[in-house]
């Protein structure tokens, strides 16, 4: 058997993955990570904080503790203050350049399997555990046995998506326990094994922005660094040039958002693109945001990097269906991507993952 460190949110996925694993006669640690950031608990005007479901809660701490006494696992609360900062500051960053960031898929690099993986190695665990919904085979290549990353059987839920960006080297020490599984299994198991948070509501919402409004986080976090507001006042322009008036802050608008516009249209209308020097919202047809290409960056590659153009499946966010596209690969750890047909809501900010067929290749971020 093994020693293993888990991952533990208080969640229901990591508590069925302390009991599968515990089950089978493994060493289990646990690990809660805290991320200290402050949040406000009420609005600017005195009124309560409206607060979705999120984690790295004090209420997730303690539903994690009682699993941890459940299954009689050493838990062990990880301060990791400084390096949430530094995905908060990304977060910030990239919003307020008009990129639309995903900061779940900072927070695997740096923490889940970084920061988890040196305190696994200072206390000589074998592997590293999550709840994520995915899987990790192991593969031969000509000469080699190498391990890869796989979409879950639950395509639902599957995350293979927001793990592109973990180091290669780490593969072989990961374990997803509930890659094999569906959601609803998962729930019912863990009925069946008395877990108190069987039926606990998943988080929905980024862990440092629980009520959901991003832009009123961004705003605070800015106004609290700098001692001022960001101006980010402009217009709502279409695409033909027709100014419809200013808008609310350039943080409050997405590509592909449609709703929360506050404006009336005959049609359907959505945000096309955004313009930081301009400080104006492009608003056109669903029609208008469609594009054939596009560039990723600091791309990280699952398979040995690749040296010529090939055809795959492409995801250009975590809820986007996969979609055939032709990858050539660049300098400078970039790859250009043409779609066989052209795909809606391209956000500069996001991630472009690979896949072909079950497999994830890996991925970079949208130029």
């Amino acid at each position: 058997m093994s020693k293993i460190v888990l991952a533990m949110s208080g969640g229901v996925d990591s508590s069925v993955c302390a009991h599968l694993l515990t089950q089978e006669g493994h060493e289990v640690v646990g690990v809660f990570m805290r991320h200290g950031i402050q949040m406000n608990a009420e609005n600017a005007d005195g009124t309560p904080l409206r607060r979705k479901h999120g984690c790295c809660s004090e209420e997730d701490a303690e539903d994690a503790q009682k699993v941890a006494d459940r299954f009689g696992i050493p838990l062990h609360v990880m301060d990791f203050h400084e390096e949430f900062q530094q995905i908060v500051d990304y977060f910030v960053r990239e919003y307020s350049t008009c990129r639309t960031p995903n900061p779940c898929i900072v927070c695997n690099a740096l923490l889940k399997f970084g920061k988890i993986f040196d305190f696994a190695d200072s206390i000589g665990a074998d592997h590293v555990a999550t709840g994520h919904y995915a899987r990790v085979k192991q593969v031969s290549e000509v000469e080699t046995q190498e391990y890869r990353i796989f979409r879950g059987v639950d395509l639902t839920k599957d995350q293979s998506y927001v793990l592109h960006r973990i180091p290669r080297e780490r593969l072989s020490r990961l374990i997803f326990p509930l890659g094999e599984m569906r959601k609803e299994e998962i729930r019912q198991l863990a009925e069946e094994a008395g877990i108190h948070v069987a039926h606990k509501r998943d988080s929905q919402e980024i862990c440092f922005v629980p009520d959901g409004n991003h832009a009123r986080f961004v705003r605070d976090f800015l106004f609290q660094k700098n001692g001022e507001y960001p101006e980010t006042l402009g217009d709502f322009v279409t695409v033909d040039g027709e100014n419809l008036g200013p808008h609310e802050g350039l943080e409050r608008y997405t590509i592909g958002q449609r709703k929360g516009l506050r404006l009336a249209f005959r049609e359907p209308h959505y945000v096309v693109r955004l313009e930081p020097g301009t400080r104006r919202v492009i608003l056109g047809l669903h029609e208008d945001l469609a594009q054939s290409a596009l560039t990723a960056g600091e791309v990280i590659w699952q398979i040995p990097t690749p040296k010529r153009a090939f055809d795959c499946e492409v995801k250009i966010r975590y809820r986007s269906p996969s979609v055939p596209a032709r990858v050539t690969p660049l300098e400078e750890d970039r790859f250009h991507l043409e779609f066989h047909t052209p795909v809606y809501g391209i956000a500069p900010g996001q991630a472009a993952v690979c896949y072909w067929g079950e497999e994830m290749l890996g991925g970079g971020w949208i130029l």
